[in-house]
């Protein structure tokens, strides 16, 4: 993979960050509690969460008391993250090349990061190096789309009505990092210790099928970029899809749809 890829990351998502804070919220923030402990995060533990996004990570870090850098390569991201998290240290900048001094941080954080990644070891080796000795990591990654199921039920739609050859930027696979196994070579590849994986299931709870759709669409960046090659007829078949699909987990006045995401975390031994 060339540098197109992150060059085609980075500018998506400066276009979508607000889109993706309006509809995902509820969804991705759900995972800041879990990888924070994970983490071993606690009141005074210096803790830098990577590409940080719109700041939930950070947001419920500083409510526990730590002291909280967040890092991104989006500038539109970490204006969101400014008022999510007042409080935070933000800085522009890579999580292939952090631009803190070794040792600084005493945990290491990334919610939904690695496989958007063009060098993912690269990354956990970073956060090693600016890691003190003993400090923890902790990443989150989707498990797949058979327990995170709005990405079943976008991807089979586009499989069902679009085209998959949209011309994108070659990346990494989404689902590499879906196993177990594969997080915990990953991490363990890095210099990491006593790696463990723990699974966590949530609902997402949207207004409707038109909400989800949304979100990918205006709010996502390779997805978006898949659905937008998509000719008019194509893309409004794949709306239908998922709007239909969806409604097989209303509960109420909106739906709740069942998402899994495994958490890995090591210690800097």
């Amino acid at each position: 993979m060339s540098d197109s890829f992150h060059d085609f990351e980075q500018r998506g998502w400066e276009g979508a960050a607000r889109a993706y804070h309006d509809g995902f919220e509820s969804l991705t923030g759900a995972v800041a509690a879990p990888l924070l402990d994970a983490a071993g995060v606690a009141s005074g533990t210096r803790v830098l969460d990577v590409a940080c996004g719109p700041g939930y990570v950070l947001r419920r870090a500083l409510e526990q008391g730590a002291a909280v850098t967040g890092l991104d390569f989006s500038a539109a991201m970490l204006a969101i993250a400014a008022t999510t998290a007042p409080g935070a240290a933000l800085r522009a900048g890579d999580a292939q090349q952090l631009p803190f001094d070794d040792g600084v941080f005493d945990a290491v954080t990334s919610s939904f990061m690695i496989g958007h990644l063009t060098d993912p070891l690269r990354a956990m080796r970073e956060a090693r190096r600016v890691l003190r000795r003993g400090g923890r990591v902790a990443a989150a990654w989707w498990c797949g789309a058979d327990r995170a199921i709005a990405f079943g039920i976008v991807w089979r739609a586009i499989e069902a009505h679009g085209r998959t050859d949209a011309g994108l930027p070659p990346g990494p696979p989404f689902d590499r990092y879906s196993e177990p196994e594969e997080l915990t070579a990953l991490v363990e590849g890095a210099g990491f210790r006593e790696v463990r994986v723990d699974e966590h299931s949530f609902p997402w709870c949207v207004r409707d099928g038109e909400a989800i759709f949304r979100a990918y669409l205006e709010g996502t960046v390779r997805t978006a970029g898949l659905l937008r090659a998509q000719s008019p007829e194509a893309l409004e078949a794949i709306r239908r899809d998922v709007v239909e699909e969806s409604e097989a987990f209303r509960r109420g006045d909106g739906l709740e749809i069942p998402m899994a995401v495994m958490v890995v975390s090591g210690t800097n031994a």
